[in-house]
């Protein structure tokens, strides 16, 4: 798609009217009295909470905002691969993807050795290592990210919307409160027209701060963000611009000989481009407000270090400065860890509120957004009955283990881009580039490893699937429907529903009687034992708790689906349909065999257990009935 031509327009770019390019957002009256779940932040962690939790109808949640409508412009655009395959499971990856400019590839200029004042190209590199996603690396303005969030909340049934111009004041932990009481009592204040200095007092059974660096939320726990103190500066802009520099499409490293550094991100549209500008080192306690940046002095050092090319600037759609700094607070949650044995978190924080990034590796809002989908299903599942209140205190110990490993890559890779070490030597090209290749799984997002723990299991049967490793996102791979011959990618049948998903790989031979498989599905939907059984409602569907999916070995032409186990041919709903989209075969017209991509043993086939927010919990035999059994009892209660 190609827009922007004639100035930035915000919005959805399909719309020609721009006017009514943005849609109205944001509930008018007063906020509810109580809820379950108090979001405070509109931000990526804010709205993928709430997006989650709107899909439950019997969850009822609120998210509050301190400005007074939706994001339109600037901040956050880059999307990572890992991000992507999250928005499959909310929906709209699809328009993220036609909508989005693409990264394939990434370019390197450095200082030209013969005339040091000019800059020349160095390298190119592939920007995502082949098979790691079957998602690209995208840019697309946070703007519209949040619109995508801001659908499904509208859509789902709860009919989710923000209260907007609310700020928090404070907010109480009853300490003596029991778990089914809304022991959180929180103070807003409102800042529209009309109703300015009005207080509002809403009670919560759990508060999550999603409300930035300078969290209220996170202050209120008694949290504080520690670690470097912030001594670089840079400034952002997005332009439309005209220059003769010839990778201006392209994601490009520039290191300069004097002037610094600068990165350039080409946007969606097809003309918007965003400069990161390196501007100086900061002196102990110094702020970069104190200088008075101005957009001017953005594009001139934006020239020199683009020399000899060119830039003219028609227009600038948004711009900023900021210091570099990475800080961490040491748990995300209001429990002190001397009392995890015995309390319950009843408020958590997520996002920029308890971890900051340098925007150079495109971290922050992706990590933002995979904490509270690492929340969203667990206070779901408590709220819901599903598990026990327990189970909420993996969130932090989690998401602060990945926040670590991730703000020490981002600590590393912002000193290689920052030209300026003050030891009078230039940056060196070559080891920028090839750190970057390197470490590409970090900024794609797929170096996510959860330890062992009650919802990730230790790897004693990992052989039996040694490309779905336990603690990491299920990686999706082609297959082809048996029931229709359809071509799909097996991960995308992972919706963010708060169901867990349980793929059955077959081993070797025909799915008949006595069959390994055969023998599991009996299992599963017969035994008192079984997880599915224990855990899931009688009047419930079959497949509402835990998601049963089978792949054979076998092209779709070789196998019979009315020979199947009655567990993969469920019926659901109100009359009893018969649901035909549970089974699967490898791709083999298109040489796309999953068994062989993953792994996956052929003579024995594997049970893979995934969570809700996409990650391997589980690898299994298919005969370890009761080792499944025990991995749901750990954390899952009895339904009613």
């Amino acid at each position: 798609m190609q827009f922007h031509l004639n100035g930035f327009e915000p919005g959805d770019p399909e719309i020609a009217d721009p006017v009514a390019r943005v849609l109205p957002s944001g509930m008018p009256g007063p906020v509810p009295q109580e809820v379950d779940v108090l979001i405070v932040g509109c931000g990526p962690a804010g709205l993928t909470l709430a997006a989650q939790l709107s899909a439950f109808a019997d969850i009822r949640t609120c998210i509050v905002e301190q400005k007074p409508s939706r994001l339109l412009r600037g901040q956050a655009d880059g999307v990572a691969c890992r991000t992507m395959e999250m928005f499959e499971a909310f929906g709209f990856a699809e328009r993220v993807l036609k909508e989005s400019c693409w990264i394939t590839e990434t370019m390197f200029w450095k200082p030209d050795e013969n005339k040091p004042d000019n800059i020349v190209r160095s390298g190119r590199v592939q920007d995502v290592e082949d098979g790691l996603s079957e998602m690209p690396h995208v840019i697309l303005n946070q703007a519209r990210v949040h619109d995508g969030y801001l659908d499904v909340m509208r859509k789902s049934s709860a009919k989710l919307e923000p209260y907007y111009s609310r700020r928090l004041l404070d907010l109480e932990i009853a300490p003596a409160a029991r778990f089914e009481d809304h022991a959180v009592t929180v103070r807003l204040e409102r800042l529209d027209a009309g109703h300015e200095g009005e207080i509002e007092t809403i009670k919560a059974r759990y508060v999550v701060g999603c409300d930035g660096a300078r969290s209220t939320v996170r202050k209120s726990i008694g949290r504080e963000l520690r670690g470097d103190s912030a001594n670089h500066a840079w400034g952002v802009m997005d332009v439309l611009a005209v220059t003769d520099f010839p990778d201006i499409r392209y994601k490009v490293l520039i290191q300069s000989a004097r002037d610094g550094s600068i990165i350039v991100i080409p946007r969606e549209g097809g003309y918007l481009v965003r400069l990161y500008v390196e501007l100086a080192n900061l002196d102990a306690g110094e702020r970069i407000a104190s200088r008075n940046i101005t957009p001017d002095d953005l594009i001139a050092k934006a020239r020199r270090i683009l020399n000899p090319h060119t830039l003219d600037v028609k227009e600038i759609a948004w711009w900023s400065v900021y210091e570099i700094g990475q800080r961490l607070t040491d748990k995300f949650d209001d429990v002190p860890a001397e009392e995890v044995e015995t309390r319950l978190p009843r408020v958590f924080i997520a996002g920029d509120a308890c971890h900051t990034h340098s925007p150079k590796a495109g971290q922050g809002m992706n990590v933002s957004m995979q904490d509270a989908f690492n929340l969203g299903w667990k206070l779901a599942s408590v709220l819901r009955g599903r598990s026990a209140p327990h189970l909420l205190h993996s969130y932090s110990a989690e998401r602060q283990a990945v926040a670590k490993e991730l703000i020490d890559f981002d600590r590393e890779w912002a000193e290689l881009l920052a030209s300026a070490k003050g030891d009078n030597k230039g940056a060196d090209a070559a080891q920028t580039q090839d750190y970057f290749v390197r470490h590409g799984r970090y900024t794609a997002g797929t170096a996510t490893h959860y330890r062992p723990s009650l919802l990730t299991a230790k790897g004693d049967h990992q052989h039996l699937a040694k490309g779905f490793a336990i603690g990491t996102r299920f990686h999706s791979a082609p297959v082809v429907r048996l029931s229709d011959a359809k071509p799909v990618h097996l991960g995308h049948v992972a919706k963010a529903d708060g169901r867990f998903r349980l793929y059955l790989f077959a081993g070797a031979g025909d799915p008949a009687d006595g069959s390994p498989l055969r023998t599991l599905c009996d299992f599963l939907s017969e035994s008192p034992k079984s997880p599915i059984k224990r855990h899931t409602q009688a009047s419930a569907d079959i497949d509402s708790v835990i998601d049963v999916r089978a792949v054979f070995q076998q092209a779709h032409t070789a196998l019979a689906i009315e020979t199947m186990p009655p567990l993969l041919l469920p019926r659901k709903g109100r009359y009893g349909l018969i649901d035909y989209e549970k089974m699967f075969c490898p791709d083999l017209r298109s040489g796309h065999d999953i068994f062989a991509m993953r792994g996956v043993d052929r003579n024995k086939g594997c049970m893979v257990v995934v969570r809700p927010d996409q990650y391997v919990a589980h690898v299994l035999p298919l005969d370890a009935h009761e080792e499944l059994a025990g991995f749901f009892n750990g954390f899952m209660l009895r339904a009613e």
